[in-house]
């Protein structure tokens, strides 16, 4: 018998051994029967060329049977329960399938089975048959994967992993037993699914591993699954309020709930991880750092949505910044709260309709949220750029931070003022003497190192200093403010300024508040010297029926007064005024004094035919009515005349008199006295109120805008002989030139890219590509 003939013969032999041949995988032969066929194929020489053709056959019955049959159950369906049970059947039916080839698998082992082997290595060669084998099965499965096969993969995890969280529920549709349901497969408490769902869960899971197709198979759809439900119970638990940590209860669950379901999953139903294999342990273990960081950044970026809402609410707020803090190290967001939180700052608070008090709280709380939330200062430095530049071309942001620090009430700028910390700027040096080398770290990597110094700086003061980068136009507010209040009271007590001047000099020095010690000094010898001049035996004899009270101020320590016009006082008022002057001059010799007849405040008892007024008011108001008492009818252009004061100022100052029904405007610009009452239309508090919020002095801002101009004479000639320079270099050429002397007047950098784009505003100067420039007449 020829060799080709041998081989057909044993081929035909073959597959009565090995029915998978002919597309079937039952009715084998008898052992006796196969130990004699795999004789002949052993002699033959035919042993790797008949496992190889097995092997084939056993892929293209797999590929053409149950591969097909498998996935006709993974359709497109919306019912989460019916995906439930097709999911079930269909690996149910593989997994049956798969085990009708265990007999088929251990005839091929025989096969291949070598002299007398050890029982070691039958054992290593039948695993090495089952490896193989299930490589095929997977292989051929993955190969024909249907697009929607993921579908009622996730029906099933759904409703398991839903049972699992919620098995101890009870959804309670109206207070009676009836309506209620469990929470977990949602059916009546009466008709619960939930043990069938876990042994079915678990049954399914068990097919799986041992198939090793679980991992392939459900891999991305339980991440996917359990990537929602982490975002949504983190979204629901940030919903709550700011002051309660919730990263550990978060954690907690995590390790509870989602791993420990995990777990449950790779070990067929147990809850420990022990009983696993090492190296399902180990790929959990991956998984559970994979979730942490998910945890961990979707923590983060809710919070980072919801930073203005916190920085507002701290200090209540400040274990949500401390868990935010804690994630910002595990993620790589810092850039992304960054620009959301910029865009929050503008959106919500740096426009128009917001106060700047209220800005200056939202400022001063961001610093200190920010101060926690990154100790370094890097975040605060570069978030809070957008507020400074704000707070820059804000008018009255130096006055609103000097109420704040005389605030009577607490406050944060009050308490901040009471600490008694230096004042830091940032002037480019770094004092080593003080530096804490021991425990010195180098700056984050997105750090400007220009800036270093500044971050150091944890005192909120200073950092609204440095908004400006100089303590003068601070300090001249604050003589503004003090001159304000010390003429507005009616009486010579300075305890409270004297109380926050020394708390301000612990800050700016004793040499920066020189000129209000100087202030409050004249309060303290305007008492005592009008206290002489009552009780002079000259000033008493007089039979005028009024008294006069002064503040004698120190013109050249005081800050300049809005106002100049010569009021033109009453005569016998004015008489009044120059002998207490003559009473001043005796007692001081060469000195004498100046009225300023705008300021002060004047006590007035009005008798009209019906009724009578007590009221405190402005001297310009009291000579507008005193000159009434002679004279019933006036014209605004000839009262104006007579008292030498503006139109438009008087036309202002008269409103008291016509709003409190004494005066009429019978005509356009021409008022009569009104000897009988009529209805007010403004009591006389809300009208005393407005006189004394308008400030008597000149604004700080307006004061150092005219202290600056010193420099453009020097601007104006180095643009002249340079053509055109950048703001650093003017800056250094000022300093170099124009800073020099006693009493020179400094500036800083920000503050002069201030002046000089107001000058740009101005068409004096123009800007470009970062130089300025004189405009070319």
């Amino acid at each position: 018998m020829s060799c080709q003939s041998s081989i057909v013969d044993i081929f035909s032999r073959v597959k009565y051994a090995y029915p998978i041949l002919e597309g079937k995988v039952k009715n084998i032969c008898t052992d006796e029967e196969y130990t004699k066929i795999v004789e002949e194929i052993k002699n033959a020489n035919l042993t790797k060329r008949f496992e190889t053709l097995i092997n084939h056959e056993i892929e293209r019955y797999i590929r053409q049977k149950i591969s097909p049959s498998f996935w006709s159950k993974f359709k497109n369906t919306t019912n989460e329960e019916h995906g439930f049970d097709e999911f079930k059947i269909a690996v149910d039916e593989l997994y049956d399938n798969v085990r009708s080839f265990v007999p088929l698998l251990e005839r091929l082992e025989e096969l291949t089975r070598t002299g007398e082997q050890s029982r070691d290595i039958t054992i290593q060669r039948k695993a090495q048959i089952l490896s193989h084998f299930k490589l095929i099965v997977r292989a051929t499965l993955l190969s024909q994967l249907p697009l929607s096969h993921e579908i009622i993969i996730e029906h099933f995890y759904k409703i398991a992993f839903n049972v699992f969280c919620n098995t101890d529920s009870v959804n309670t549709d109206s207070g009676d037993q009836e309506g209620s349901e469990c929470a977990g497969c949602n059916k009546e408490l009466n008709s619960c699914k939930c043990q069938d769902i876990v042994c079915t869960f678990h049954e399914i899971n068990c097919k799986l591993i041992e198939l090793e197709l679980l991992e392939r198979l459900v891999g991305n759809v339980l991440t996917s699954l359990i990537y929602i439900r982490i975002k949504d119970h983190v979204t629901q638990v940030c919903d709550r309020s700011f002051d309660v940590s919730q990263l550990a209860p978060l954690e907690n669950w995590l390790e509870t709930v989602v791993l420990s379901w995990l777990t449950r999953i790779y070990s067929g139903g147990s809850s420990k991880s022990m009983s696993l294999d090492e190296k399902i342990r180990i790929a959990i273990f991956k998984f559970k750092q994979k979730l942490s960081h998910y945890l961990y950044e979707t923590y983060t970026k809710i919070r980072i949505d919801q930073l203005f809402n916190i920085i507002i609410e701290y200090d209540d707020s400040k274990p949500a910044i401390e868990d935010l803090r804690i994630c910002l190290e595990r993620t790589d967001l810092r850039k992304t709260l960054v620009h959301s939180l910029q865009d929050a700052l503008k959106t919500r608070l740096l426009h128009p309709g917001v106060n700047t008090s209220d800005i200056l709280t939202a400022y001063i709380a961001a610093i200190k949220a920010l101060k926690q939330l990154d100790p370094t200062g890097v975040l605060l430095e570069t978030v809070t750029e957008p507020i400074k530049s704000y707070l820059r071309s804000r008018t009255d942001t130096v006055r609103c931070v000097i109420s704040g620090l005389l605030d009577d009430y607490p406050s944060d700028l009050a308490d901040e003022l009471v600490k008694g910390e230096l004042l830091q700027l940032d002037d480019g040096s770094i004092d080593e003497d003080n530096e804490n080398w021991d425990n010195w770290m180098p700056d984050p990597v997105d750090a400007d190192p220009t800036k270093s110094t500044q971050r150091r700086m944890s005192d909120i003061i200073s950092m609204l200093v440095s908004v400006y980068g100089s303590q003068d136009l601070f300090v001249n507010e604050y003589r503004t403010l003090l001159a304000d209040r010390l003429l507005s009271q009616l009486n010579y007590h300075t305890e409270r300024e004297i109380r926050h001047l020394e708390l301000l000099k612990r800050r700016f020095g004793e040499n920066q508040l020189h000129y209000c010690e100087v202030m409050l000094k004249d309060i303290y010898d305007s008492k005592r010297i009008d206290g002489l001049i009552q009780t002079n035996n000259t000033y008493t004899n007089d039979n005028i029926p009024f008294s006069t009270s002064s503040l004698i101020l120190s013109a050249q320590f005081w800050p300049p007064f809005k106002e100049e016009w010569k009021l033109e006082l009453p005569k016998f008022i004015q008489q009044h005024l120059n002998k207490y002057v003559k009473i001043f001059e005796t007692l001081k010799g060469n000195r004498t004094l100046c009225w300023k007849p705008h300021l002060g405040n004047v006590h007035l008892e009005i008798e009209l035919k019906d009724r009578k007024i007590d009221i405190h008011c402005a001297p310009i108001q009291a000579t507008i009515i005193i000159n009434f008492q002679n004279k019933k009818q006036w014209s605004l252009d000839e009262l104006a005349e007579k008292i030498h004061v503006p139109a438009t100022v008087l036309r202002r100052k008269i409103t008291l008199w016509v709003s409190q029904g004494i005066l009429k405007e019978i005509n356009t610009d021409v008022f009569l006295l009104q000897e009988e009452s009529v209805t007010k239309n403004r009591t006389v508090a809300e009208l005393v109120e407005d006189e004394e919020n308008e400030s008597a002095m000149a604004s700080a801002s307006d004061q150092r805008e005219e202290e600056l101009q010193v420099f453009w004479s020097y601007i104006v000639g180095m643009l002249t002989n340079l053509d055109s320079m950048p703001l650093e270099r003017i800056h250094q050429m000022l300093k170099m030139f124009a800073n020099r002397g006693p009493g020179a007047v400094e500036c800083g950098l920000p503050e002069l890219r201030h002046f000089l784009d107001n000058k740009v505003r101005a068409h004096q100067l123009l800007f470009s590509g970062g130089l300025y420039r004189l405009p070319r007449l």
